[in-house]
Protein backbone atom coordinates (compact mmCIF):
# COMPACT_ATOMS: atom_id res chain seq x y z
CA UNK A 1 0.00 0.00 0.00
CA UNK A 2 1.73 3.17 -1.21
CA UNK A 3 0.32 5.43 1.48
CA UNK A 4 2.00 3.41 4.21
CA UNK A 5 5.51 3.32 2.82
CA UNK A 6 6.67 6.33 4.86
CA UNK A 7 5.26 5.12 8.19
CA UNK A 8 7.16 3.76 11.14
CA UNK A 9 5.16 1.35 13.31
CA UNK A 10 5.68 1.47 17.08
CA UNK A 11 4.40 -0.93 19.74
CA UNK A 12 4.81 -1.32 23.46
CA UNK A 13 7.51 -3.83 24.37
CA UNK A 14 5.21 -5.72 26.70
CA UNK A 15 2.54 -6.05 24.01
CA UNK A 16 5.02 -7.41 21.45
CA UNK A 17 6.43 -9.89 23.94
CA UNK A 18 2.96 -11.13 24.76
CA UNK A 19 2.50 -12.21 21.13
CA UNK A 20 5.82 -14.02 20.88
CA UNK A 21 5.20 -17.75 20.21
CA UNK A 22 6.20 -20.19 22.90
CA UNK A 23 9.99 -20.21 22.89
CA UNK A 24 10.06 -23.72 24.32
CA UNK A 25 8.34 -25.15 21.25
CA UNK A 26 11.07 -24.19 18.80
CA UNK A 27 12.25 -26.47 16.00
CA UNK A 28 13.84 -29.68 17.22
CA UNK A 29 15.34 -32.69 15.48
CA UNK A 30 14.46 -32.06 11.81
CA UNK A 31 14.24 -34.48 8.90
CA UNK A 32 13.24 -33.15 5.47
CA UNK A 33 12.40 -35.31 2.46
CA UNK A 34 12.29 -33.28 -0.76
CA UNK A 35 10.70 -34.58 -3.94
CA UNK A 36 11.10 -33.28 -7.47
CA UNK A 37 8.25 -30.93 -8.27
CA UNK A 38 8.28 -28.86 -5.07
CA UNK A 39 6.54 -31.13 -2.55
CA UNK A 40 8.32 -32.09 0.66
CA UNK A 41 7.75 -34.01 3.88
CA UNK A 42 8.92 -32.31 7.08
CA UNK A 43 9.30 -34.34 10.28
CA UNK A 44 10.14 -32.38 13.42
CA UNK A 45 10.67 -33.86 16.90
CA UNK A 46 10.29 -31.05 19.45
CA UNK A 47 10.66 -31.12 23.23
CA UNK A 48 7.34 -29.86 24.62
CA UNK A 49 6.46 -28.98 28.22
CA UNK A 50 2.91 -30.31 28.63
CA UNK A 51 0.78 -29.24 31.60
CA UNK A 52 -1.77 -31.77 32.72
CA UNK A 53 -5.20 -31.31 31.11
CA UNK A 54 -6.21 -29.30 28.07
CA UNK A 55 -3.79 -26.69 26.68
CA UNK A 56 -3.02 -25.02 23.38
CA UNK A 57 0.51 -25.59 22.15
CA UNK A 58 1.97 -23.25 19.52
CA UNK A 59 4.57 -24.39 17.01
CA UNK A 60 6.44 -21.53 15.34
CA UNK A 61 8.87 -21.94 12.45
CA UNK A 62 6.67 -24.17 10.32
CA UNK A 63 6.41 -23.69 6.58
CA UNK A 64 4.12 -20.91 5.38
CA UNK A 65 3.11 -23.30 2.58
CA UNK A 66 2.15 -26.12 4.92
CA UNK A 67 -0.75 -28.30 3.83
CA UNK A 68 -2.74 -28.23 7.10
CA UNK A 69 -4.79 -31.31 6.20
CA UNK A 70 -1.57 -33.39 6.14
CA UNK A 71 -0.41 -32.47 9.66
CA UNK A 72 0.30 -35.39 11.98
CA UNK A 73 1.09 -34.87 15.68
CA UNK A 74 1.95 -37.50 18.26
CA UNK A 75 3.26 -37.45 21.82
CA UNK A 76 3.05 -39.95 24.65
CA UNK A 77 -0.05 -39.68 26.88
CA UNK A 78 -1.41 -36.85 24.71
CA UNK A 79 -4.48 -36.62 22.48
CA UNK A 80 -5.29 -33.96 19.86
CA UNK A 81 -8.46 -31.92 20.31
CA UNK A 82 -8.08 -29.26 17.60
CA UNK A 83 -5.44 -27.74 15.33
CA UNK A 84 -5.16 -24.35 13.60
CA UNK A 85 -2.67 -22.83 11.21
CA UNK A 86 -2.20 -19.07 11.49
CA UNK A 87 -0.58 -17.76 8.30
CA UNK A 88 -1.79 -14.13 8.50
CA UNK A 89 1.68 -12.65 8.95
CA UNK A 90 2.58 -9.42 10.68
CA UNK A 91 3.36 -6.60 8.24
CA UNK A 92 2.66 -2.85 8.08
CA UNK A 93 -0.20 -3.40 5.64
CA UNK A 94 -1.73 -6.27 7.61
CA UNK A 95 -1.42 -4.33 10.87
CA UNK A 96 -3.22 -1.32 9.41
CA UNK A 97 -5.92 -3.53 7.84
CA UNK A 98 -6.60 -5.14 11.23
CA UNK A 99 -6.77 -1.71 12.88
CA UNK A 100 -9.97 -0.69 11.04
CA UNK A 101 -12.44 0.41 13.73
CA UNK A 102 -9.66 0.73 16.31
CA UNK A 103 -7.96 3.85 17.71
CA UNK A 104 -4.28 4.55 17.09
CA UNK A 105 -1.90 7.38 17.93
CA UNK A 106 -0.43 9.65 15.25
CA UNK A 107 2.96 11.11 16.08
CA UNK A 108 3.88 14.03 13.82
CA UNK A 109 7.19 15.89 13.78
CA UNK A 110 7.49 19.48 12.60
CA UNK A 111 10.40 19.45 10.14
CA UNK A 112 11.26 23.08 10.93
CA UNK A 113 11.27 22.94 14.73
CA UNK A 114 11.48 19.21 15.47
CA UNK A 115 8.48 19.55 17.81
CA UNK A 116 6.35 16.43 18.28
CA UNK A 117 2.54 16.39 18.41
CA UNK A 118 0.36 13.40 19.25
CA UNK A 119 -3.25 12.83 18.26
CA UNK A 120 -5.61 9.95 18.79
CA UNK A 121 -7.27 8.80 15.56
CA UNK A 122 -9.83 6.16 14.67
CA UNK A 123 -9.05 4.11 11.54
CA UNK A 124 -12.19 4.20 9.38
CA UNK A 125 -11.00 2.45 6.20
CA UNK A 126 -7.92 1.12 4.42
CA UNK A 127 -8.90 0.94 0.74
CA UNK A 128 -6.11 2.29 -1.44
CA UNK A 129 -5.32 4.72 1.37
CA UNK A 130 -5.92 5.20 5.09
CA UNK A 131 -9.00 7.19 6.18
CA UNK A 132 -8.88 8.50 9.76
CA UNK A 133 -11.34 10.19 12.10
CA UNK A 134 -9.49 12.71 14.26
CA UNK A 135 -11.85 14.50 16.64
CA UNK A 136 -14.52 16.11 14.51
CA UNK A 137 -12.61 15.92 11.22
CA UNK A 138 -11.95 13.21 8.62
CA UNK A 139 -8.40 13.03 7.33
CA UNK A 140 -6.58 10.92 4.75
CA UNK A 141 -3.13 9.72 5.77
CA UNK A 142 -1.09 10.84 2.80
CA UNK A 143 2.33 9.79 1.59
CA UNK A 144 3.56 13.42 1.45
CA UNK A 145 7.06 12.91 2.84
CA UNK A 146 6.30 14.46 6.22
CA UNK A 147 7.55 12.50 9.25
CA UNK A 148 4.58 10.57 10.65
CA UNK A 149 4.50 7.54 12.90
CA UNK A 150 1.44 5.42 13.62
CA UNK A 151 1.56 3.95 17.12
CA UNK A 152 -0.58 0.88 17.74
CA UNK A 153 -1.65 -0.12 21.24
CA UNK A 154 -1.36 -3.86 20.57
CA UNK A 155 -0.87 -6.52 17.95
CA UNK A 156 -4.11 -8.24 16.88
CA UNK A 157 -4.14 -11.78 18.28
CA UNK A 158 -4.41 -13.45 14.87
CA UNK A 159 -1.33 -11.76 13.38
CA UNK A 160 1.91 -13.70 13.71
CA UNK A 161 5.52 -12.72 13.20
CA UNK A 162 6.05 -16.18 11.70
CA UNK A 163 3.73 -18.88 10.34
CA UNK A 164 2.47 -20.68 13.44
CA UNK A 165 0.69 -23.98 13.91
CA UNK A 166 -1.35 -24.29 17.10
CA UNK A 167 -2.66 -27.57 18.43
CA UNK A 168 -5.05 -27.99 21.34
CA UNK A 169 -4.16 -31.16 23.23
CA UNK A 170 -5.38 -33.15 26.20
CA UNK A 171 -2.45 -34.39 28.29
CA UNK A 172 -2.82 -37.12 30.89
CA UNK A 173 0.21 -35.93 32.85
CA UNK A 174 2.48 -32.92 33.20
CA UNK A 175 6.08 -33.03 32.01
CA UNK A 176 8.48 -32.39 29.16
CA UNK A 177 8.55 -35.08 26.48
CA UNK A 178 9.21 -35.37 22.75
CA UNK A 179 6.40 -34.66 20.32
CA UNK A 180 6.60 -35.55 16.64
CA UNK A 181 5.16 -33.08 14.14
CA UNK A 182 5.05 -34.00 10.46
CA UNK A 183 3.44 -32.38 7.43
CA UNK A 184 3.64 -31.98 3.67
CA UNK A 185 4.55 -28.59 2.26
CA UNK A 186 5.26 -26.79 -0.96
CA UNK A 187 8.09 -24.32 -1.41
CA UNK A 188 11.00 -26.75 -1.04
CA UNK A 189 12.50 -28.10 -4.24
CA UNK A 190 15.61 -29.57 -5.72
CA UNK A 191 17.10 -30.24 -9.11
CA UNK A 192 20.32 -31.70 -10.39
CA UNK A 193 22.86 -29.57 -12.22
CA UNK A 194 25.79 -31.09 -14.06
CA UNK A 195 29.03 -29.36 -15.01
CA UNK A 196 30.81 -31.25 -17.82
CA UNK A 197 34.27 -30.48 -19.16
CA UNK A 198 34.65 -31.96 -22.65
CA UNK A 199 38.10 -32.83 -24.02
CA UNK A 200 37.71 -33.25 -27.76
CA UNK A 201 41.28 -34.44 -28.35
CA UNK A 202 41.10 -37.13 -25.66
CA UNK A 203 37.47 -37.98 -26.38
CA UNK A 204 36.44 -37.73 -22.69
CA UNK A 205 34.33 -35.67 -20.32
CA UNK A 206 34.74 -34.85 -16.63
CA UNK A 207 31.38 -34.52 -14.88
CA UNK A 208 30.48 -32.94 -11.56
CA UNK A 209 26.91 -33.36 -10.34
CA UNK A 210 25.38 -30.81 -7.99
CA UNK A 211 22.13 -30.88 -6.08
CA UNK A 212 20.55 -27.42 -6.12
CA UNK A 213 18.15 -26.84 -3.20
CA UNK A 214 15.65 -23.98 -3.11
CA UNK A 215 13.53 -22.81 -0.18
CA UNK A 216 10.61 -20.40 -0.52
CA UNK A 217 8.57 -21.73 2.43
CA UNK A 218 8.97 -18.62 4.58
CA UNK A 219 10.94 -20.46 7.27
CA UNK A 220 14.43 -21.85 7.80
CA UNK A 221 15.04 -25.53 8.54
CA UNK A 222 18.02 -25.73 10.89
CA UNK A 223 20.48 -28.61 10.78
CA UNK A 224 18.06 -30.93 9.04
CA UNK A 225 18.74 -34.46 7.93
CA UNK A 226 17.94 -34.07 4.24
CA UNK A 227 16.83 -36.81 1.87
CA UNK A 228 16.26 -36.09 -1.82
CA UNK A 229 13.90 -38.30 -3.81
CA UNK A 230 14.41 -38.51 -7.58
CA UNK A 231 10.81 -38.75 -8.70
CA UNK A 232 7.46 -37.02 -8.41
CA UNK A 233 4.67 -38.87 -6.57
CA UNK A 234 1.44 -38.84 -8.56
CA UNK A 235 -1.06 -36.11 -7.79
CA UNK A 236 -3.78 -37.51 -10.04
CA UNK A 237 -4.44 -39.51 -13.16
CA UNK A 238 -3.71 -38.07 -16.56
CA UNK A 239 -6.54 -38.23 -19.06
CA UNK A 240 -6.02 -40.62 -21.93
CA UNK A 241 -6.65 -39.55 -25.49
CA UNK A 242 -8.68 -41.64 -27.87
CA UNK A 243 -8.83 -41.78 -31.62
CA UNK A 244 -6.26 -43.04 -34.10
CA UNK A 245 -4.19 -39.88 -34.51
CA UNK A 246 -0.50 -40.73 -34.61
CA UNK A 247 1.81 -37.82 -33.72
CA UNK A 248 4.87 -37.47 -35.89
CA UNK A 249 7.88 -38.98 -34.06
CA UNK A 250 10.34 -36.31 -33.04
CA UNK A 251 14.02 -35.98 -33.77
CA UNK A 252 16.34 -38.04 -31.55
CA UNK A 253 16.07 -36.96 -27.93
CA UNK A 254 18.65 -36.87 -25.16
CA UNK A 255 18.08 -40.46 -23.98
CA UNK A 256 19.19 -42.66 -26.90
CA UNK A 257 18.90 -45.98 -25.07
CA UNK A 258 17.47 -46.58 -21.59
CA UNK A 259 19.80 -48.38 -19.22
CA UNK A 260 19.16 -51.70 -17.52
CA UNK A 261 21.71 -51.47 -14.70
CA UNK A 262 20.69 -51.01 -11.06
CA UNK A 263 22.48 -48.08 -9.46
CA UNK A 264 24.17 -48.62 -6.06
CA UNK A 265 21.70 -46.35 -4.30
CA UNK A 266 18.89 -46.79 -1.80
CA UNK A 267 15.45 -46.94 -3.36
CA UNK A 268 12.00 -46.04 -2.09
CA UNK A 269 9.49 -47.93 -4.20
CA UNK A 270 10.25 -46.82 -7.75
CA UNK A 271 12.30 -43.79 -6.72
CA UNK A 272 16.04 -43.38 -6.13
CA UNK A 273 17.18 -41.68 -2.93
CA UNK A 274 19.98 -39.16 -2.65
CA UNK A 275 20.67 -38.47 1.07
CA UNK A 276 22.96 -35.58 1.93
CA UNK A 277 25.98 -36.86 3.86
CA UNK A 278 25.70 -34.28 6.66
CA UNK A 279 22.96 -32.28 8.31
CA UNK A 280 22.41 -29.01 6.54
CA UNK A 281 20.58 -25.76 7.23
CA UNK A 282 18.14 -24.89 4.43
CA UNK A 283 17.63 -21.17 4.89
CA UNK A 284 14.53 -19.39 3.63
CA UNK A 285 14.95 -17.57 0.30
CA UNK A 286 18.19 -19.45 -0.28
CA UNK A 287 19.65 -21.56 -3.07
CA UNK A 288 22.14 -24.16 -1.84
CA UNK A 289 24.32 -26.55 -3.84
CA UNK A 290 25.74 -29.86 -2.63
CA UNK A 291 27.96 -32.19 -4.68
CA UNK A 292 26.75 -35.75 -5.35
CA UNK A 293 28.77 -36.87 -8.42
CA UNK A 294 32.40 -36.39 -9.46
CA UNK A 295 33.70 -38.55 -12.32
CA UNK A 296 36.70 -37.94 -14.59
CA UNK A 297 37.82 -39.25 -17.98
CA UNK A 298 34.49 -40.71 -19.10
CA UNK A 299 34.63 -41.75 -22.78
CA UNK A 300 32.64 -39.35 -24.96
CA UNK A 301 32.21 -38.71 -28.67
CA UNK A 302 31.09 -35.62 -30.54
CA UNK A 303 29.02 -36.12 -33.66
CA UNK A 304 26.73 -33.95 -35.77
CA UNK A 305 23.06 -34.63 -36.38
CA UNK A 306 20.41 -33.26 -38.69
CA UNK A 307 16.78 -34.35 -39.16
CA UNK A 308 14.88 -33.73 -42.41
CA UNK A 309 11.19 -33.53 -41.50
CA UNK A 310 9.66 -34.48 -44.88
CA UNK A 311 10.22 -34.54 -48.62
CA UNK A 312 10.68 -30.82 -49.25
CA UNK A 313 13.22 -28.51 -50.83
CA UNK A 314 15.41 -26.53 -48.48
CA UNK A 315 16.02 -22.99 -49.77
CA UNK A 316 19.45 -22.84 -48.13
CA UNK A 317 21.78 -25.13 -46.16
CA UNK A 318 21.02 -25.54 -42.48
CA UNK A 319 23.41 -26.10 -39.57
CA UNK A 320 23.73 -29.58 -38.14
CA UNK A 321 23.37 -29.98 -34.39
CA UNK A 322 26.52 -30.61 -32.36
CA UNK A 323 25.92 -33.58 -30.05
CA UNK A 324 28.08 -35.15 -27.34
CA UNK A 325 27.40 -38.84 -26.72
CA UNK A 326 28.37 -40.76 -23.57
CA UNK A 327 27.10 -43.47 -21.23
CA UNK A 328 25.92 -43.66 -17.63
CA UNK A 329 26.95 -47.33 -17.27
CA UNK A 330 29.19 -48.67 -14.53
CA UNK A 331 31.81 -49.75 -17.07
CA UNK A 332 33.00 -46.94 -19.31
CA UNK A 333 30.43 -44.43 -18.15
CA UNK A 334 29.36 -42.21 -15.27
CA UNK A 335 28.43 -45.20 -13.13
CA UNK A 336 25.27 -43.80 -11.55
CA UNK A 337 21.59 -43.11 -12.04
CA UNK A 338 21.17 -39.47 -13.04
CA UNK A 339 18.32 -37.42 -11.57
CA UNK A 340 16.64 -34.97 -13.93
CA UNK A 341 18.47 -31.70 -14.43
CA UNK A 342 20.53 -29.51 -16.71
CA UNK A 343 23.90 -30.56 -18.15
CA UNK A 344 26.18 -27.64 -19.00
CA UNK A 345 29.18 -28.33 -21.20
CA UNK A 346 32.52 -26.53 -21.15
CA UNK A 347 35.60 -26.97 -23.33
CA UNK A 348 39.08 -25.54 -22.95
CA UNK A 349 40.06 -22.91 -25.50
CA UNK A 350 43.51 -22.28 -26.92
CA UNK A 351 44.46 -20.34 -23.76
CA UNK A 352 43.50 -23.30 -21.58
CA UNK A 353 40.48 -21.67 -19.93
CA UNK A 354 37.19 -23.60 -19.86
CA UNK A 355 34.60 -21.92 -22.07
CA UNK A 356 30.85 -22.60 -22.10
CA UNK A 357 29.74 -24.41 -25.29
CA UNK A 358 26.11 -25.26 -24.57
CA UNK A 359 23.62 -27.00 -22.32
CA UNK A 360 20.89 -29.61 -22.51
CA UNK A 361 18.28 -30.97 -20.13
CA UNK A 362 17.89 -34.63 -19.20
CA UNK A 363 15.08 -36.51 -17.49
CA UNK A 364 15.53 -39.17 -14.82
CA UNK A 365 18.08 -41.49 -16.42
CA UNK A 366 18.78 -45.05 -15.24
CA UNK A 367 22.32 -46.33 -15.00
CA UNK A 368 23.58 -47.97 -18.17
CA UNK A 369 21.85 -45.50 -20.49
CA UNK A 370 23.29 -43.99 -23.63
CA UNK A 371 22.82 -40.23 -23.99
CA UNK A 372 23.30 -37.79 -26.82
CA UNK A 373 23.12 -34.18 -25.62
CA UNK A 374 22.91 -31.28 -28.02
CA UNK A 375 25.26 -28.41 -27.21
CA UNK A 376 24.25 -26.13 -30.08
CA UNK A 377 24.22 -25.72 -33.86
CA UNK A 378 27.45 -26.11 -35.78
CA UNK A 379 28.88 -23.01 -37.42
CA UNK A 380 30.52 -24.78 -40.36
CA UNK A 381 28.78 -28.15 -40.78
CA UNK A 382 25.74 -27.82 -43.06
CA UNK A 383 23.04 -29.96 -44.67
CA UNK A 384 20.83 -29.16 -47.66
CA UNK A 385 18.01 -31.45 -48.85
CA UNK A 386 16.73 -31.14 -52.43
CA UNK A 387 13.77 -32.78 -54.18
CA UNK A 388 15.32 -33.99 -57.45
CA UNK A 389 12.01 -35.27 -58.85
CA UNK A 390 8.49 -36.20 -57.78
CA UNK A 391 6.05 -38.15 -59.93
CA UNK A 392 2.63 -39.68 -59.49
CA UNK A 393 2.76 -43.39 -60.35
CA UNK A 394 -0.93 -44.11 -59.67
CA UNK A 395 -3.86 -42.45 -57.87
CA UNK A 396 -2.41 -43.66 -54.55
CA UNK A 397 1.35 -43.87 -55.21
CA UNK A 398 3.93 -41.07 -55.38
CA UNK A 399 7.66 -41.48 -56.04
CA UNK A 400 10.14 -38.89 -54.71
CA UNK A 401 13.86 -38.70 -55.43
CA UNK A 402 15.92 -36.81 -52.83
CA UNK A 403 19.47 -35.52 -52.76
CA UNK A 404 21.27 -34.51 -49.56
CA UNK A 405 24.40 -32.36 -49.68
CA UNK A 406 26.53 -32.51 -46.52
CA UNK A 407 29.38 -29.98 -46.26
CA UNK A 408 32.06 -29.26 -43.67
CA UNK A 409 34.58 -26.42 -43.42
CA UNK A 410 36.35 -28.07 -40.49
CA UNK A 411 40.04 -29.06 -40.86
CA UNK A 412 39.34 -32.66 -39.80
CA UNK A 413 36.77 -35.25 -40.94
CA UNK A 414 33.40 -35.11 -39.16
CA UNK A 415 30.65 -37.68 -38.64
CA UNK A 416 27.07 -36.64 -39.42
CA UNK A 417 23.94 -38.61 -38.56
CA UNK A 418 21.43 -37.64 -41.24
CA UNK A 419 17.85 -38.66 -40.39
CA UNK A 420 14.95 -38.63 -42.86
CA UNK A 421 11.53 -38.46 -41.18
CA UNK A 422 8.05 -38.65 -42.71
CA UNK A 423 8.07 -42.29 -43.81
CA UNK A 424 4.91 -43.14 -41.86
CA UNK A 425 2.60 -40.16 -41.46
CA UNK A 426 -1.16 -40.30 -40.91
CA UNK A 427 -2.44 -42.91 -43.42
CA UNK A 428 0.53 -43.04 -45.78
CA UNK A 429 3.35 -45.56 -45.88
CA UNK A 430 6.75 -44.88 -47.45
CA UNK A 431 9.46 -47.34 -48.40
CA UNK A 432 12.96 -46.79 -49.76
CA UNK A 433 13.40 -48.01 -53.35
CA UNK A 434 17.04 -47.03 -53.87
CA UNK A 435 19.77 -45.29 -51.86
CA UNK A 436 23.39 -44.42 -52.61
CA UNK A 437 24.51 -45.87 -49.28
CA UNK A 438 22.77 -48.16 -46.84
CA UNK A 439 20.71 -46.48 -44.13
CA UNK A 440 19.59 -47.81 -40.76
CA UNK A 441 15.85 -47.87 -40.17
CA UNK A 442 15.18 -46.24 -36.77
CA UNK A 443 11.43 -46.87 -36.60
CA UNK A 444 8.40 -46.86 -38.86
CA UNK A 445 8.78 -43.14 -39.53
CA UNK A 446 12.52 -42.61 -39.92
CA UNK A 447 15.78 -43.86 -41.34
CA UNK A 448 19.36 -42.73 -40.68
CA UNK A 449 22.57 -42.47 -42.66
CA UNK A 450 25.83 -42.17 -40.71
CA UNK A 451 28.20 -40.28 -42.97
CA UNK A 452 31.83 -39.26 -42.61
CA UNK A 453 32.46 -35.97 -44.41
CA UNK A 454 36.12 -35.37 -45.30
CA UNK A 455 38.04 -32.39 -43.95
CA UNK A 456 37.09 -29.21 -45.81
CA UNK A 457 34.90 -31.30 -48.06
CA UNK A 458 31.42 -32.46 -48.96
CA UNK A 459 29.43 -35.66 -49.47
CA UNK A 460 26.20 -36.30 -51.36
CA UNK A 461 23.58 -38.94 -50.56
CA UNK A 462 20.72 -39.81 -52.91
CA UNK A 463 17.62 -41.87 -52.26
CA UNK A 464 14.29 -42.67 -53.93
CA UNK A 465 11.12 -43.13 -51.85
CA UNK A 466 7.74 -44.55 -52.81
CA UNK A 467 4.72 -43.36 -50.80
CA UNK A 468 1.36 -45.13 -50.74
CA UNK A 469 -1.67 -43.18 -49.52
Amino acid sequence: MASLCCLTLALGAASAAAQDPAAGNAQGDLSVTIYNGGQSLVQDIRQISFPAGRTRQEFPDVSAQIRPQTVSFSAADTAIVEQNFDYDLLSPNALMQKAVGETVTLLRINPATGAETRERAKVLAVNGGVVLEIGSRIEILRDDGLPVRVIFDKIPPNLRAKPTLSITVESKSAGTRPATLSYLTGGLGWAADYVSLYDENAGTIDVQGWVTLTNTTGTTFNRARTLLVAGTPSAGNAASSGGVYRPRPAAPGELRRAGTETAPREQLGDYYLYPLAERTTIANAQTKQVSFLDVAKVPAQKIYEYTVAGFNNMTEPQSAASVIKFSSSAQGGLGDALPAGTVRFYQRGLRGDPQFIGESRIGHTPMGSELGLKTGDAFDVKVKATVVSRERRSPSIWRSSMSYLLTSARPQPVTIDLVQRGLDWYWDDTRILTESRKSERLDSDGTRWRVTVPANGETTITATFETRY
